[in-house]
């Protein structure tokens, strides 16, 4: 039983740690790819609006950039203290991918993010949005090499495992290209920029809602609402793409996702319900009956294969799953509905005026990132009991430590995580709670906190 709470504990930290970091690296991923559209359109139509804008969210991308590879770091140790046994069962596989994610991605980043920071008026326009481009490849290739790490632990292949238990390639192309890898990145590309729109519209809807004259926040809001109202919708159809893909490859965690424990034709959408793992069923259900078969595999009839045909060992956390997907789908549709409600708001020309819009997307400001929380603990929680899906148990993965000590790096954890962390967030919002100004001034290395508007200065004074 002490291994079984070490265990859990173990799987606590790493979700703890990954919860925190998940997000910085999903802001700069659409942040990147947002800030080459601005300076992108600067240089096309050589309005001054949009080289404002790209200044006052370049200092936010410094300090999410910097969070995201500090949290990152800690990511890694966690593989040789609490997960040595995965680390020398998955090794071969696991560590080269996430070796070419550093010499590749973050290389790019790194060492292109110093000309998009500080050399605007030193290196030339063309140079300068050169590498704007590079930072932005740079974190989707990150992107693509996590995914595909995390992909292949979902949906294996391209292995072999040797007579001590060890995973070995075969074939580098199919583990990279594996059966969900072209599923999971775009979902998780799409979310990423879906997350940032959301919180650059806030951020905009904001500073409206105080100055509607504000050349900045007006086009801030504008575009981060267009982003919406096109990628909402693509996200919902390659979600669908995606599910169709789960329930083919992972067809418990899709039946956990769904709270189906019968096997039938036409199964129902539970909308609601308190799934019960010990009786397996569900308590105070409400469904839509066959609507769940016909969203799943397009047909009425269609048959879906409930728990109860895995062994209870073999069943993910039900409930746990059950909800965060209902989450993450809620979440998804509102983010919809708000680039669907502003796109007949803008044809009838009060996307600028209607508070009411201008509030929700204020209150929508984290909506996409607790998507992306929810729908990676669908991810992690529903591929329960395997780290690698079907071949290698949690139970099999962890190290060979103690209860305390997890229980004591886990206590570490959560407050270093808070003061650091929480501090770092702190100051993002103080950032963005300065409206931005014709002229907006860019980082600089001799006064990095004058330049972001933090310490009061002419600029600030002025601004305020």
């Amino acid at each position: 039983m002490a291994g079984i709470d070490a265990v859990v504990l173990a799987r606590a930290q790493f979700a703890f740690t990954i919860g925190f970091h998940i997000i910085f690296p999903a802001f700069s991923i659409g942040l990147a790819s947002y800030l080459m559209v601005l300076e992108g359109m600067w240089l096309r139509t050589g309005r001054r609006v949009y080289l404002d804008l790209f200044q006052y969210w370049v200092k936010a991308f410094a300090l999410v950039f910097g969070m995201g590879v500090v949290s990152g770091l800690v990511m890694s140790y966690q593989f040789g203290t609490n997960w040595g046994a995965f680390a020398d069962k998955a090794g071969p596989i696991v560590g080269p991918l996430m070796g070419y994610e550093v010499l590749t991605a973050f290389f790019l980043e790194a060492g292109f993010l110093g000309i998009m920071l500080f050399g605007m008026k030193k290196v030339g326009k063309g140079l300068h949005f050169a590498a704007t481009c590079v930072v932005a490849f740079g974190t989707l290739l990150s992107g693509f090499w996590i995914l595909s790490v995390n992909s292949w632990m979902q949906t294996p292949q391209g292995y072999a495992i040797t007579a001590d238990g060890h995973f070995v390639p075969t074939s580098w192309m199919e583990i990279i290209f594996n059966p969900s890898f072209f599923y999971r990145f775009p979902h998780m590309i799409l979310g990423c920029y879906l997350a940032v729109a959301f919180f650059v519209g806030a951020v905009g809807a904001y500073h409206l809602l105080r100055d509607r004259s504000n050349l900045a926040a007006r086009t801030m809001f504008s575009m981060a609402l267009w982003m919406a109202t096109l990628v909402a919708p693509a996200q919902i159809l390659v979600g669908d793409a995606h599910g169709l893909n789960t329930l083919e490859h992972q067809p418990a965690k899709v039946a956990a996702m769904e709270g189906d424990w019968e096997t039938h034709p036409g199964q129902p959408l539970v909308l609601f319900a308190l799934p019960d793992q010990a009786a397996a069923t569900n308590r105070y259900e409400i469904a839509i009956p066959k609507l769940g078969s016909l969203i799943l595999t397009h047909k009425l009839d269609g048959e879906i294969k409930g728990l109860k045909d895995f062994a209870p060992q073999d069943r993910p956390p039900v409930a746990v799953v059950f909800w965060a997907f209902r989450v993450m789908v809620t979440l998804g549709l509102l983010m919809a509905a708000f680039g669907l409600g502003s796109l007949v708001l803008r044809r009838r020309g009060r996307i600028y005026t209607n508070v009411w819009l201008q509030r929700g997307m204020v209150a929508m400001a984290p909506a996409g990132f607790l998507a992306i929380l929810a729908g990676w603990t669908v991810t992690e929680v529903g591929r329960q009991p395997f780290t690698v899906y079907g071949l290698l148990r949690t139970i099999d993965s962890v190290s060979p430590i103690g209860l305390p000590g997890v229980a004591t790096s886990l206590a570490a954890f959560a407050v270093v995580y808070f003061l650091v962390f929480g501090a770092g967030v702190a100051f993002l919002l103080t950032m963005v709670s300065r409206p931005p100004i014709p002229g907006e001034p860019g980082p600089s290395p001799e006064q990095p906190m004058r330049s972001s508007g933090i310490t009061p200065g002419p600029v600030a004074m002025a601004a305020e």
